[in-house]
């Protein structure tokens, strides 16, 4: 039996700034990690590629404020930044 992701652990590298803003990070890379494996059944960031993550930046959040696509954007740079990527997305 396998474990489940952990993206605290995956994360905690590049995690910086308050206690709410660290939660408000791993919130939302759960959120991205649900939809990229539901949509593309892969379950692992380290599967990833730029189009999964564009994906759900322009798709999944077209209906959000503009504010909400901001803070899932500099997730996704957090999340890039982690992967040793030099992935670079537009608002």
């Amino acid at each position: 039996m396998s474990k489940p992701f952990d993206m605290e652990l995956f994360l905690a590298g590049v995690l910086t700034g308050s206690h709410v803003t660290r939660q408000r990070h791993l919130r939302q890379a759960r959120i991205i990690q649900a939809e990229i494996s539901e949509h593309w059944q892969w379950q692992t960031p380290w599967a990833w590629q730029r189009k999964h993550v564009v994906w759900f930046l322009e798709h999944r959040l077209d209906r959000n404020s503009q504010a909400t696509r901001y803070y899932y954007l500099l997730t996704a740079r957090l999340l890039a930044r982690r992967l040793k990527r030099s992935w670079e997305f537009k608002l």
